[in-house]
């Protein structure tokens, strides 16, 4: 009996798997062969039996490769307790890349460039994804494409609209919709493999290395569309830790690796047949009373596909935010009972800005092509690199399986990427521009902060020396009935608040509590693990330090996390809805002093002004939290 709801319980988690992991990358079988071939790029691949052959094995091995090597046999089994993703290999760098500072600092940078570009990821997935579906409407019936940029933008904004409501309620649908999604294409894969057997001889990889090997001139340029069959693997791994290893392997092997490959071999038997099928091989590979079912079902695929790298952008915004690259976000939490369902309001209208001005621009899903490979190639690429040298310093991998390993994959990474460099003119820049624009801004908050640290550090001056003069002079203020929260940094300095509660309103609450909050480079913290008290060697002042540790994915909750503490450790009993709360707020202004280049300085403070408010983002009563500023010049 139990072993019947285990397996209940794992084919649910496979289904979830498949409707939130494989919705990118599982929609990439309806415009890949269709832009490899497509005659108005400016590399043009002739259609001819030799290049079918050549493209279709390109793309099987690819696939082969990149999604099922790289990512579900060997990037899927590092996780940062259970979490994945670009953000989850960066924290681990953070954890255990001590062994060179130097080469550990380069390469969270890289890794931060690498969330930088999924955040240009996430502005051309849901444009080329849902024009891709909508322009089946062209090989139903030619006449309506003067809809197809119209109703794509009409679909996007009615999917941003929407986001503020939580994906709670229409995520239990994504499984069996992408379910039906993958039993269609492999079935109509099927029906055009049947109809000519003879293209099942592309899986050989002779026919990669020969399109390659003979006709470089052809094969080369072919690589920049090729790799749009690999597109969502980072999502595989970003997903990890909501349905685990276990599920997602599952599901690629059982349903999404045989659907996609068959689709892709079904097109190259149809265009083998049907030279003209090159302008929509996918919606015609279709009996023609299933095609404009076939649109329905492939636009709701592409809308989950979207959806999944929206909520992506909303993980890997917060994420930063709790590491220090971003500054805080206003976070809605969509679900009482899941963590993970978040929505950030600024992002989400960043995204919908972009993703529009990207629909019009382009208005189509071949132009947006060209840059779209470069967003997915580069990604993986840093992905590979972090991962190797992780598999080095972290597990002990041998120095000659890794140099192998490596050089193996990262020569078909670059290979790739240098395919994509040759679009640059052609909208290649465009993921590059994005991503470099979202590091600068990154990198500039993550170096902007540390000077504020250490501005504020001197304006705040020592703690010790501090609660000292307190106890020296204690005619100099009134203590008060009452419990105050004092939020700082750390330890080491005296909060701003604080001392102007003393030195302007001569007032000292009786049981004060110095808290400071440190996000660990883990997902998550145990609660048993969540609190540390420093009475500061002077017990009985009623003056302690709490640190509140939460993971880069936990959600800051002050309130909740004082409630953990004994009696014992606080000289008193807390009651945190009973307390009040003092939080500093900091104005920036740009000074003299050469701490950032001054375009840097600009840009810091300008950004300062997206954050969000603190009693809000760290679950302060309002009711109960005063907010006292100070001005630093950075």
């Amino acid at each position: 009996m139990s072993g019947t709801k285990s397996g209940t319980v794992k084919a649910a988690v496979v289904v979830g798997a498949l409707g939130v992991v494989f919705g990118d990358i599982g929609t990439s079988p309806i415009y890949t062969i269709q832009t490899v071939f497509n005659p108005d790029d400016p590399h043009p691949v002739p259609v001819s039996t030799d290049n079918v052959y050549g493209v279709v094995s390109l793309i099987f091995w690819a696939v082969m490769i990149i999604v099922t090597l790289t990512y579900i046999t060997l990037v899927l089994r590092v996780d940062n307790d259970g979490e994945g993703g670009i953000m989850a290999l960066i924290a681990m760098l953070r954890r255990w890349g001590s062994g060179s500072r130097k080469a550990a600092g380069a390469l969270a940078l890289a890794g931060v460039f690498g969330a930088a570009l999924f955040f240009g990821d996430s502005m051309i997935t849901p444009a080329i994804s849902v024009l891709s579906a909508v322009e089946g409407i062209k090989v139903v019936q030619p006449g309506l494409d003067e809809l197809v940029v119209p109703a794509t933008a009409v679909i996007i904004a009615a999917l941003f609209a929407v986001q503020r409501q939580g994906t709670a309620t229409i995520g239990r649908f994504f499984g069996p919709v992408m379910i039906a999604w993958f039993a269609a294409i492999g079935a109509c894969g099927i029906a055009g493999v049947a109809h000519n057997p003879e293209i099942l001889k592309a899986l050989s990889p002779t026919y990669a290395v020969g399109f390659l090997a003979g006709h470089f001139e052809i094969g080369f340029f072919a690589l920049a569309a090729v790799v749009l069959a690999v597109t969502g693997a980072e999502a595989i791994y970003a997903d990890m830790g909501h349905f685990g290893r276990r599920a997602i392997t599952r599901g690629w092997f059982l349903l999404v690796l045989p659907a996609c490959v068959l689709s892709f071999l079904g097109q190259g038997a149809l265009v083998l047949r049907d030279q003209s099928a090159i302008s929509g091989p996918f919606f015609l590979l279709a009996p023609g009373w299933a095609r404009l079912p076939l649109v329905v079902l492939a636009t709701a695929a592409t809308v989950i596909a979207a959806q999944a790298v929206i909520t992506g952008a909303y993980s890997v915004a917060s994420q930063a935010a709790q590491l220090g690259y971003l500054p805080r976000l206003r976070i809605v939490h969509t679900s009482a009972s899941e963590m993970g369902q978040i929505y950030v309001p600024w992002i989400n209208w960043l995204l919908m800005v972009s993703v529009l001005t990207l629909v019009f621009a382009f208005r189509s899903s071949a132009a947006l092509a060209y840059a779209y490979g470069m967003a997915v190639i580069a990604t993986i690429t840093i992905t590979t690199t972090l991962y190797f040298y992780l598999a080095r310093v972290r597990w002990q991998a041998p120095l000659w399986l890794v140099w192998s390993g490596a050089g193996l994959l990262l020569a078909i990474d670059l290979l790739f990427l240098s395919a994509n460099l040759t679009k640059l003119a052609h909208g290649a820049w465009l993921p590059l521009l994005i991503g470099l624009t979202a590091f600068t801004v990154m990198s500039t908050w993550q170096r902007g902060r540390q000077v504020v640290t250490q501005e504020r550090e001197r304006a705040e001056g020592s703690l010790g020396d501090f609660v000292e003069r307190l106890r020296d002079d204690k005619e100099s203020y009134v203590r008060t009935p009452g419990t105050a929260i004092f939020l700082n940094r750390g330890k080491q300095t005296a909060p701003l608040a604080l001392r102007a509660n003393v030195e302007h309103n001569h007032v000292l609450h009786e049981q004060i509590v110095i808290l400071s909050i440190e996000t660990l480079p883990v997902p998550h913290v145990l609660d048993d693990e969540r609190v540390r008290v420093d009475d500061l060697g002077y017990a009985g002042d009623g003056i302690v330090h709490v640190t509140a540790r939460f993971g880069y994915m936990d959600v800051p909750d002050v309130p909740a996390a004082l409630r953990l503490l004994e009696p014992a450790q606080t000289e008193g009993k807390i009651l945190p809805d009973q307390a009040s709360y003092f939080v500093s707020k900091i104005e920036l202004v740009r000074g003299p002093k050469p701490t950032l280049a001054p375009w840097r300085k600009r840009l810091f403070t300008a950004t300062s002004y997206i954050t969000a408010d603190a009693a809000e983002f760290l679950g302060l009563p309002r009711d109960r939290t005063v907010i006292m500023g100070s001005r630093i010049e950075v």
